[in-house]
């Protein structure tokens, strides 16, 4: 279990999956309160198709954030000092290592929900570190396109979880409430509202032209459809992107790699992936 100090001083723990014959590297980043844990059937899919899969456990999460909390799951989604600009950088620096060890491989950032705040963040900040973008789950960075409330409002009913918002399978829920390293704590009472407001932004004018992949359910409470056709047209109009595609899942909502029609998401993913990123002879 391979790890790295950040600017801090926190042990950020990551995954390394090797491809045989690999054709690109891929970085998945993870949704807030939870971890790299949560994906390991995309993982496998991508392993299987000759992508090296490297995923850490942000700041504050997962196996990273017990130890940085001295093994307290009641702190588990907090960023702790540096805040989120820190866990930012820790990606970063991850993506850096990324590069170092695989210099001759294209890199993908993949990123979920918070992951894929933090992977617009990035590719906004260091556009030459990568060479696709794919978010699931995302929504454009701005006021009124971003839910900030009740994530599971739609299916307030007795009974209800909680969870009902992250998939159509109650099996899914259910696992996420089970799991000793994932919290259900909102983001603004994790992060507070000076780290939550750093989280709104816009694509930058201008960005090296790389693919982008924008992946969401109809039903996901964060931002949806009309969210992510926005946030496809800043990339087109603002950043010059010249090859964005969108998907949308008719009865699909946030977690979409762990939705009832999770392999068709997969499928999607490696098809748009596999002309763009041709395998080595």
């Amino acid at each position: 279990m391979p790890e790295f100090a950040d600017a801090h001083g926190v042990a950020i723990v990551y995954d390394v999956h090797p491809a045989d014959r690999p054709r690109a590297v891929v970085q998945l980043l993870h949704g807030v309160g939870e971890h790299a844990g949560r994906y390991a059937a995309l993982v496998d899919s991508l392993v299987a198709e000759g992508y090296t899969v490297y995923a850490d456990d942000h700041r504050g999460h997962g196996r990273t954030g017990m130890r940085q909390h001295g093994g307290d799951a009641a702190k588990l989604g907090r960023l702790g000092r540096g805040g989120h600009r820190a866990a930012v950088d820790a990606v970063r620096m991850l993506s850096e290592r990324i590069r170092d060890e695989n210099p001759d491989l294209p890199l993908v950032l993949v990123g979920h929900s918070w992951g894929s705040f933090l992977a617009q963040i990035l590719v906004n900040q260091h556009p030459d570190l990568y060479d696709a973008l794919v978010l699931s789950g995302s929504a454009l960075r701005w006021p009124g396109s971003l839910n900030a409330g009740n994530l599971n409002a739609a299916w307030k009913a007795e009974g209800a979880t909680g969870t009902e918002w992250l998939s159509s399978d109650p099996d899914v829920g259910q696992a996420f409430l089970d799991d000793p390293l994932t919290t259900s704590v909102p983001l603004l009472k994790l992060f507070g509202p000076l780290d939550a407001a750093r989280l709104f932004g816009r694509p930058a004018r201008d960005l090296r032209d790389i693919p982008a992949l924008l992946m969401v359910g109809r039903e996901d409470s964060v931002g949806g459809p009309r969210s992510v056709h926005k946030l496809a047209d800043a990339y087109r109009t603002r950043s010059g992107l010249t090859d964005v595609t969108t998907l949308v899942y008719p009865d699909a909502r946030h977690e979409i790699f762990n939705e009832l029609n999770q392999a068709e998401v997969r499928a999607d993913l490696l098809a748009w992936l596999a002309p763009r990123f041709p395998a080595r002879a």
